[in-house]
């Protein structure tokens, strides 16, 4: 009989996290598979977890490190994790402390506190994942964490500005993300880490922004998600595949949602 792994989706309420969660829970080859997010009540699946075997949702304030800290160390004892998908992230809206976040258009729109937030959410807690989720992947099977990252916070394909805050948090991700897998590569060579581009994806986080997208570039989560699912059952560890796996595009004759 194959050993199953566990699955943990991060910010399992959102657009994506919610599209994930309920793929992973759906495809059966995890022993469990656990969603946070910081405000269960708001879920539309709030009671999925009573009805759905291997299905266990958890409240958590996982901006707090030591929340992060505490909750990994409790999981250390539950089998080993197999895929990890981080899908937390902001581009606008208000944050807890009552910053407003706008993508800048202008360096005059620039402040330390909205870039503080963007780093915040964007990048210093998928660093913190990185660094406490290390135990629970390591083990005798194949392991993948995925992070949500962003075309736009490409270098190199950066021709059209602005976005300053939301641009530098993803290219800082990537960086974490390539780094840390040279340190996963020494103690646990059974990880690969991977940025994962989405797509412009028809959720909250960007419908403000769509007005230009072209519909047959606007993805459904449904149809994002399954991409990811896709590359991440082709992913060795042993190849090392670390950075954006790039923006998920149709097969020939396959149509949007």
């Amino acid at each position: 009989m194959t050993q199953k792994g566990n699955a943990l989706v991060i910010g399992a309420s959102g657009g994506l996290g919610r599209e994930v969660y309920r793929q992973l829970l759906a495809s059966g080859q995890y022993e469990t598979v656990y969603g946070i997010s910081r405000q269960v009540t708001q879920k539309p699946s709030a009671d999925i977890s009573y009805f759905v075997k291997g299905a266990k949702l958890i409240e958590l304030d996982y901006t707090k490190e030591s929340a992060v800290a505490d909750f990994c160390h409790g999981l250390v004892h539950q089998g080993q994790f197999t895929r990890i998908i981080c899908c937390s992230g902001v581009l606008h809206g208000v944050t807890d402390n009552g910053v407003k976040l706008h993508p800048e258009k202008r360096l005059e729109e620039l402040s330390a506190d909205t870039l503080s937030a963007y780093f915040a959410t964007n990048t210093v807690l998928p660093a913190l994942w990185l660094r406490y989720l290390l135990p629970l992947v390591k083990g005798s099977l194949s392991a993948d964490v995925s992070f949500f990252s962003a075309r736009v916070g490409s270098i190199e394909d950066n021709n059209l500005g602005g976005w300053y805050g939301y641009r530098a948090s993803k290219a800082a991700l990537n960086m974490l993300v390539k780094t840390a897998q040279v340190e996963y590569q020494r103690r646990a060579k059974n990880v690969t880490l991977v940025c994962y581009h989405p797509g412009t994806v028809d959720t909250p986080l960007s419908e403000p922004f769509q007005n230009n997208v072209k519909p047959e570039k606007l993805f459904t989560s449904e149809f994002s998600v399954s991409r990811l699912l896709l590359h991440l059952s082709t992913v060795q560890p042993d190849k090392a595949l670390i950075l954006s796996i790039g923006t998920a595009k149709r097969s020939r004759g396959e149509k949007a949602n």
